[in-house]
């Protein structure tokens, strides 16, 4: 078994959440899970419960709420006191308080408000989630947003900072977004941010194209490109911890070591160099 490292977050999005997944991570070190209320057709936290209550307290666990059961399949709200009755929910379903609790996708519902109305929606759902976890109801709480470039517009500087930001990372994130995501931090000052998604959802054609490789020190020729891009990613843009989805304990322990690779941080800023140079010629 391997010691615990909080870097590796295992994320349940399209995970099937079968049990040898979660004993896979404990037994590599992966002692992080991040999970959202509607993950699995809205049944991830009852199903967990179901199937693994004795791991979940071996986990730090986080989960979203934001996104709600619909006619439609599912819908999006802010509403204060949706979110509430949502974080009671997680926590009654999980059989557990969840140890963080992130406002899901919030530029779903900011998408088209003018600048005012948005501070004041995304103000009053921070605000619900802080008072939250002041309540016990959680242990922290935060944001996870696919594209922040909507935050960043409402003007968060005066809002309540939150635990953990949660965003996109990874190479196949574009210029535009990292600059915004930085923007955002520097406006907001998160506790720490995670960063999801460092693959882009799969696009394996483009780590045929593309070598990370070049990015660590050493080149580490022993590792894969898929596992240079993952490791490279806590860079781009700098996380503490990275969520990534997988039903292979295998690929999950690809990813376990990478850790120990070093970054080459001087060709990070070259490329983020040449990527603004790119937008701008």
């Amino acid at each position: 078994m391997h010691g615990a490292d909080p870097r590796l977050v295992l994320g349940l999005h399209r995970s099937r959440h079968h049990r040898d997944i979660l004993t896979a991570a404990l037994d590599l070190g992966v002692t992080a899970l991040d999970t959202a209320a509607p993950y699995l057709g809205f049944r991830s936290h009852a199903v967990l419960a179901e199937t693994a209550a004795d791991l979940l307290p071996k986990f730090a666990l986080s989960t979203k709420v934001g996104f709600f059961p619909s006619a439609g399949g599912a819908e999006h709200s802010l509403d204060p006191v949706r979110l509430r009755l949502a974080v009671e929910r997680a926590a009654r379903e999980l059989g557990r308080e969840p140890d963080t609790v992130l406002l899901h996708n919030p530029e779903r519902s900011l998408a088209g408000l003018s600048t005012p109305d948005g501070h004041t929606f995304l103000g009053n759902a921070c605000t619900a989630l802080a008072d939250a976890a002041r309540d016990g109801l959680c242990g922290a709480w935060g944001v996870a947003s696919w594209d922040t470039r909507s935050l960043e517009m409402v003007q968060v500087d005066d809002l309540p900072s939150p635990d953990l930001l949660m965003v996109r990372a990874g190479f196949l994130v574009g210029i535009d977004l990292l600059d915004a995501i930085n923007v955002l931090r520097t406006a907001w000052q998160p506790g720490e941010t995670w960063g999801m998604s460092p693959f882009g959802g799969g696009h394996r054609k483009v780590w045929e194209e593309f070598d990370p490789r070049p990015f660590l020190r050493p080149r580490h020729e022993d590792l894969s490109r898929i596992q240079a891009a993952f490791r490279a990613s806590f860079h781009l843009p700098s996380a503490s911890a990275m969520a990534v989805g997988t039903d292979d304990p295998g690929h999950l322990a690809q990813l376990v070591q990478t850790l120990g690779a070093e970054v080459d941080t001087a060709a990070v800023s070259q490329y983020l160099r040449a990527l603004h140079g790119h937008r701008q010629s």
